[in-house]
C-alpha cells in the first residue's frame, strides 16, 4: 500500500478513537447525568450541548473521518489482494454507517426536535424523558461501537499490512 495510504490510517485510528471517545463519554454518563438533573435542567444542557457540538475541533474530527473513511475504503477496495486491506475497507464502511449514517438518521432528528421545544412544556418533557433519553442514548452508544470497532480494524488491517 501506498505510504500515504498507510500515513491516513495511522491517523484516522487515533481520529476513530478520539470521536469515539466522546460518544462513549455521553452513554456512559453525560446522559444520565443530565437525566438526573431536577427539573428542566437537563433538557436545557443537552439544548445547549447540541448547539455547542459544532465547534471546529469536534467537527472537524467527526465530519472529517467521512472523507478520510471513504478514501480509505475505496483504496482498500481496489487492492483487496494486499493483506489487510479487506480490514481498512471494513473499517470505513464501519464508521461511515454505523457513526455518521447514525447521527445522520437517528440522533440529528431527535436533537433538531428537541431544539425546537420549549423545556418548560409537559409534553417536552414526556419526549425528553419517554422518546430522547433512551433512543439518543441507544443511538449513541451504536455510534460509539462503531467507531471503536473502525479503530479496532484499522489497528489490525495496519499491523497485517506492515507485517506483509
Amino acid at each position: 500500500m501506498s505510504y500515504w495510504i498507510i500515513v491516513l490510517v495511522q491517523v484516522s485510528i487515533v481520529a476513530y478513537a478520539l470521536v469515539g471517545g466522546v460518544f462513549l463519554a455521553f452513554s456512559d454518563f453525560i446522559m444520565r447525568s443530565l437525566r438526573l438533573t431536577p427539573g428542566t435542567g437537563g433538557i436545557d444542557a443537552m439544548q445547549s450541548i447540541n448547539l455547542q457540538v459544532f465547534r471546529w475541533v469536534f467537527m472537524s474530527l467527526f465530519l472529517g473521518l467521512g472523507p478520510v473513511s471513504l478514501i480509505l475504503a475505496a483504496y482498500s477496495g481496489f487492492s483487496l489482494t494486499v493483506p489487510g486491506a479487506v480490514l481498512v475497507l471494513l473499517s470505513g464502511v464501519c464508521y461511515l454507517a454505523g457513526c455518521l449514517g447514525v447521527t445522520i438518521f437517528c440522533n440529528v432528528p431527535m436533537n433538531e426536535r428537541l431544539a425546537k421545544m420549549n423545556s418548560s412544556d409537559d409534553a417536552t418533557r414526556d419526549y425528553w424523558t419517554a422518546t430522547y433519553l433512551p433512543r439518543w442514548t441507544f443511538w449513541n452508544t451504536v455510534r460509539t461501537l462503531a467507531c471503536t470497532l473502525a479503530a479496532v480494524l484499522q489497528v489490525f488491517g495496519l499491523v497485517t499490512i506492515v507485517a506483509s
